[in-house]
Order: structure tokens, then C-alpha cells, then sequence
């Protein structure tokens, strides 16, 4: 799983990022800590999981929707939440 530290400008894994295969693919906020860019030295929220999933996109070559979908509907399963 994924989460704000993606967006720091020092971020170096970017290529585990794009390994990691679609069905196994998850992210989240570590709220209240570690808020991604453009929020960080703020207190963390599970709204900006947003800013994951397009830093997470831009590292796959993916588009930020279809990323937020797929980690959707694989927090679904990995949860066993219902459709």
C-alpha cells in the first residue's frame, strides 16, 4: 500500500510503485500523519488520498481515474466489502 510519502520530491521508489501488479495495488493516508504534497506539514485527512492516487498514476503511467477505481475495487476485496 501507498501512501502520502509518494508525493515527497525525494521520493526514490517510484519503480516499485509501477511493479506493484493492478490486483495487488492499494493505497491510503496514514492519517493523521504524513500528508502528501501539496498538504505536507499539515494534519493528514482521508480526503487527500486523492493526491496519492494521481502521484501513484503518474509513477504507473496510468490515468489518476482509472487508478482510483482499481484501488477501490481491490480495497473491496481485500475488506470483503460488498459491491
Amino acid at each position: 500500500s501507498f501512501a502520502g510519502l509518494v508525493t515527497f520530491r525525494r521520493y526514490e521508489r517510484g519503480d516499485l510503485v509501477a511493479a506493484v501488479p493492478d490486483d495487488r495495488l492499494l493505497v491510503e493516508t496514514d492519517s493523521p500523519y504524513l500528508a502528501p504534497v501539496p498538504h505536507r506539514g499539515k494534519r493528514n485527512e482521508p480526503a487527500f488520498v486523492a493526491k496519492v492516487v494521481e502521484r501513484v498514476a503518474a509513477y504507473r503511467g496510468q490515468e489518476a481515474a482509472f487508478v482510483g477505481k482499481l484501488t477501490e475495487r481491490n480495497a473491496r476485496i481485500f475488506y470483503a466489502l460488498p459491491d
